[in-house]
């Protein structure tokens, strides 16, 4: 709890001075005045503490923090405690070094007068447009208890959509990473060993036998060039990832690509309607909504066709043709929009794809995990045995010389 420096006077006038532990400003004064105290001037007295917030990757505000704090909130604003008072509380109970400075910096905003959605957008990097844009439209209905319900229920579901897609790309990445280890410390420690041995024998090599073994020397002759060349690699393929025309032929390759395609095709399609479909049921304009939701896509081709059926809405189209239009969503997607629409119901019928794809998304990723382990197993086997067995041939060469 913060300490205040206080300096006041009694009511015989005698002048009193201290430090007081306290919430705030105003229970601090609240408290001396019932010790008769009147308060001429108070401070918060700064605390001496290792502050690590600076060193956290990212914002330093994880997702659970986040829907603890929604949620949290949206309970204290239906109990009806002022706006100012939740985010005190909340900022100054917080464990998270980073959320709590960012909480009290809104407070503070708030407090000179500026809105809660002004003062949140003052930190994009852990309140999105979407988040910022649904608190703007729970203040102007008067409904921000609901809308922050919604919100944590919609950053839980999301998160649990992403967290099984990266899982889906990160195993095979991490098996052939092993494998890169394997054959790095096979060509650099093990294969040497036995090419001395195999001078000591003589004579010629098995063909995979010799091929293993210059492998492994130009290997340890230009190991530097190697290292050198994939590090360029790496730091090119970034490069290019990060430029625009780059990430779009990355993103266009990925959603078409035969294994992680289809996944990443129905993550987006669970996303977009999910999000949609919390924009639209808190009031926001459906323009705007498609506007935010295209540029959290995190997909390229997929941005571009979300706003290529803005666009379009915004001529006077209905929103099922031109999303048809871009073969980004599956026909049936479109359809049921479409109905959504024509019934005035389509927050009801986006919430309910939404449903349906994060179940699929689940499916295609445990039906890939289970295809993709027997062929990962083949393909270590093959490597790590390979070049055993052209280490062991030599051997069995000389074995059945001497039988």
């Amino acid at each position: 709890m913060p300490v205040f420096i206080w300096e006041g006077t009694t009511k015989t006038g005698e002048k009193k001075s201290g430090q007081t532990e306290g919430l705030n400003e105003e229970f601090v004064i609240a408290l001396l005045k019932k010790q008769e105290i009147q308060v001429t001037s108070i401070k918060r007295k700064a605390q001496v503490k290792l502050d690590l917030s600076g060193l956290s990757f990212g914002t330093g505000v994880g997702t659970k923090d986040l829907v603890v704090f929604t949620r949290q909130f949206a309970t204290m604003i239906n109990a009806g405690l002022p706006l100012v008072t939740c985010l005190d509380i909340l900022g100054n109970q917080s464990d998270n070094p980073a959320l709590k400075k960012i909480l009290l910096q809104v407070k503070s905003d708030v407090e000179g007068g500026s809105t809660f959605a002004d003062a949140l957008r003052k930190h994009p990097k852990v309140f999105d447009d979407l988040f910022v844009n649904l608190v703007a439209a729970g203040e102007i209905g008067g409904i921000l208890d609901t809308i922050m319900n919604r919100l944590a229920a919609y950053i839980e579901k999301n998160d649990k959509i992403v967290k099984k897609v990266k899982g889906a790309m990160t195993y095979p990445l991490v098996v052939l990473g092993v494998a890169i280890v394997l054959v790095i410390g096979m060509l650099w420690k093990v294969i040497p060993m036995f090419e001395k041995m195999f001078k000591d024998f003589g004579g010629e090599l098995p063909a995979p036998t010799q091929f293993v073994i210059d492998l492994s020397n130009a290997f340890m002759n230009h190991a530097f060039l190697i290292v050198g060349s994939l590090v360029a690699f790496v730091v090119g393929f970034i490069m290019f990832y990060k430029s625009k025309p780059g990430k779009e032929i990355f993103d266009r390759v990925l959603i078409q690509s035969p294994v992680f395609g289809d996944i990443i095709r129905k993550s987006a399609v669970a996303k977009f309607t999910r999000t949609m479909s919390t924009m639209i049921s808190s009031g926001v304009p459906i323009l705007d909504g498609l506007n935010i939701v295209a540029r959290a896509a995190g997909n390229v081709v997929v941005e571009k066709a979300i706003m290529y059926t803005r666009d379009k809405i915004s001529e006077g189209k209905n929103i099922a043709e031109p999303m048809m239009e871009t073969k980004v969503f599956p026909p049936m997607v479109v359809q049921m929009i479409a109905v959504g629409e024509a019934t005035g119901a389509m927050d009801t019928m986006m919430s309910k794809i939404a449903d349906f794809y994060e179940d699929e998304v689940d499916t295609a990723v445990e039906t890939m995990t289970s295809l993709l382990e027997p062929i990962i197993m083949i393909f270590l086997a093959i490597v790590a045995g390979g070049l055993v067995v052209s280490m062991y041939l030599p051997i069995f060469s000389v074995a059945g010389a001497i039988k």
